[in-house]
């Protein structure tokens, strides 16, 4: 007797990334958020293409933009990797059961031994909220092997409510402190990470050697708010910073082990 074989359509998911300007913008977005002039310059396109697909894969829910906290006029565009990889994952799962699934990121602790620790930077303008809850996920999510700090251009103190959510999560922030940027200048960092368009656009100056990334968050202090606005902000922050940082992680430990396999 002869098998009858059962068909599916394609993906959607997979019809949208299969063009190749498509899958380079989402490959330049997985690194860090850019503006479309960015986008532009990165990939040697037009605007009006660069424009078109970018449009094709908002509607899909892929990336998202968000209007510049410091020129209005100036757009952020962010891969979404909860969509991207529900989306992957949901494929996989088209061909086959075993495929609609990811490992776990390797704990922190399991990872190659280097010989010094990783470092990142988180910066904002002010360091009283964001690049300050970013220092704490990271150091508790990576068990302690990143060494992390937190600097702002104009710090102005911790906010309270940055501490209460904090606690509210259980993340330690017994050791956290509002600090310029200058304090850390002499310092060596395999990472800076950008929290704010301000602090972003103002294009502060690295070693070469420092890989530069920027994550475009809204200032969730806002001097109007309502402290339970501000909480709730601060909150939905923390969230969307801890989902940034898993996938962080998970990238570090690939090149952690791509470099202790190749040494």
């Amino acid at each position: 007797m002869s098998a009858t074989l059962s068909t599916t359509h394609v993906p959607e998911f997979l019809k949208l990334l299969a063009h190749e300007l498509r899958w380079n913008i989402v490959t330049v977005l997985a690194q860090s958020d850019r503006s479309v002039h960015e986008i532009i310059q990165a990939l040697h396109e037009p605007q009006n293409v660069v424009s078109y697909h970018l449009r094709k894969l908002r509607e899909h829910h892929l990336i998202k933009e968000r209007r510049s906290s410091a020129d209005e006029r100036s757009l952020y565009y962010s891969l979404d990797l909860e969509v991207l990889r529900t989306l992957y994952l949901n494929a996989g799962n088209v061909l086959h059961p075993a495929i609609g699934s990811l490992e776990v990121p390797a704990d922190p602790q399991q990872w190659p031994m280097s010989q010094r620790p990783l470092r990142v930077l988180f910066l904002c303008t002010h360091n009283s909220a964001r690049s300050v809850l970013a220092e704490a996920l990271l150091r508790q999510m990576s068990s302690g092997r990143v060494e992390v700090a937190s600097a702002g251009t104009e710090p102005t103190g911790i906010h309270p409510t940055t501490m209460q959510v904090l606690a509210s999560l259980d993340v330690d922030h017994t050791h956290l402190r509002s600090k310029h940027i200058d304090e850390l200048s002499n310092l060596h960092f395999d990472y800076v990470i950008t929290v704010c368009d301000r602090v972003r656009e103002a294009c502060p100056t690295w070693p070469a050697e420092a890989e530069l990334i920027h994550w475009s968050f809204p200032d969730p202090v806002q001097e109007d708010a309502s402290e339970e606005e501000r909480y709730q902000a601060l909150e939905h922050t923390a969230t969307q910073l801890t989902t940034r940082i898993r996938y962080f992680l998970t990238l570090v430990e690939r090149r952690y082990r791509h470099k202790t396999l190749t040494a």
